[in-house]
């Protein structure tokens, strides 16, 4: 683990990166009842992009953890998938249950 600064910048990273993509999530959302409103998708449909939203921003919460040791494992991973170009697709993620 390291020193409290080095996790007060961990945290940070983190949560930044999980806002950012939490925002992506939430836009599908958006974009859905938009569509709805628009008379090109029915409720069902609408439901189904929640619930994926829900099971992806799950996974999401999951992979930023909250504290600790957690959050210097996913800065560390979110600083690795920076230097190699990876990004995961959490609503991808959000539609296959692991």
């Amino acid at each position: 683990m390291g020193t409290k600064a080095e996790r007060r910048v961990a945290a940070t990273l983190v949560s930044a990166y999980h806002e950012a993509r939490l925002n992506e999530l939430v836009a599908r959302v958006a974009d859905a009842v938009d569509r709805h409103r628009a008379g090109e998708l029915d409720a069902f449909e609408v439901d189904k992009v929640i619930h994926r939203y829900q099971r992806a921003a799950r996974q999401l919460w999951t992979f930023c953890g909250q504290s600790g040791a957690e959050v210097e494992l996913a800065a560390h991973t979110i600083r690795r998938m920076a230097e190699d170009g990876v990004a995961v697709d959490w609503w991808e993620r959000g539609g296959t249950r692991h």
